[in-house]
């Protein structure tokens, strides 16, 4: 019986939904994170016990914990996965340097108010595509992978799902249209399409270097546009339903 554990995004995750079918039972998501926070320590003196604040659901209130917590290995062991799915998606946002560790520029971390913790007060940002970050996320890849060679995990099939950011979506009428070279990350955050595939390309290849036995799911070019109609929104890693039914279907063929 397949063990199933995504290390990634919702690119990811959705891939059952979207196309009708049901997700593997005891789905093991981790998510909202980066590499280089994921092999980190938690972030010492943090008050976490103040209520979820009403800008977050359950999930992304729970994943930005766990990010600064430092749990989500210690779940992955538990799980004791035969297959996880890499992807590197949610590889887009800058890193906080605080308190001798680093942790996930999320989102759901500004939206939270956690910063205003006396915890971060000499936080400073590892912007996502600085010569710095690249080198702490290949560290970190090369401390994964001492990791799971020593651990259970060195049995289980490890995935690694390809993905870009496409350059173009489909609107409600299927009229095919150009995304703007800069796109909005979150707030005024904003992210160039090339830079960020560059960076991923980067990424899985460092990825398949350190893991050679991995397997890989790609869907391809033709089939990476994004999709206006998509259930989270337009985004350039919100793509049309084809490009999901692809990636399981070669997953399937992967024994997921």
């Amino acid at each position: 019986m397949s063990r199933i554990a995504v290390v990634g995004s919702c690119i990811t995750r959705d891939l059952w939904p979207i196309v009708g079918e049901t997700p593997p039972e005891d789905l093991l998501y981790i998510s909202r994170t980066s590499l280089p926070s994921l092999m980190a320590s938690p972030l010492p003196g943090l008050d976490l016990s103040r209520e979820r604040p009403e800008a977050l659901g359950p999930f992304s209130h729970r994943a930005m914990v766990e990010d600064l917590r430092k749990t989500a290995l210690s779940r992955l062991l538990a799980h004791r996965p035969t297959h996880v799915i890499f992807d590197f998606i949610d590889e887009r946002v800058d890193l906080l340097a605080v308190g001798g560790t680093l942790v996930t520029h999320s989102w759901e971390l500004e939206a939270s108010g956690q910063m205003s913790d006396p915890a971060f007060g000499e936080a400073h940002t590892v912007a996502r595509n600085s010569p710095g970050c690249e080198l702490l996320w290949r560290r970190a890849l090369a401390e994964f992978a001492a990791l799971i060679a020593a651990t259970p995990l060195a049995g289980a099939r490890l995935i690694l799902h390809e993905a870009q950011w496409a350059t173009q979506f489909v609107d409600e009428t299927d009229a095919l249209h150009d995304f703007p070279a800069e796109v909005e990350l979150f707030g005024d955050r904003r992210g160039s399409i090339a830079a960020h595939n560059a960076l991923l390309r980067r990424y899985e290849g460092a990825f398949r270097q350190a893991f050679p036995a991995a397997r890989t799911v790609n869907a391809g070019p033709a089939l990476r546009i994004a999709d206006k109609r998509h259930r989270w929104g337009l985004s350039p890693f919100h793509y049309v339903p084809d490009y999901y039914r692809e990636v399981l279907s070669q997953l399937h063929a992967l024994g997921v």
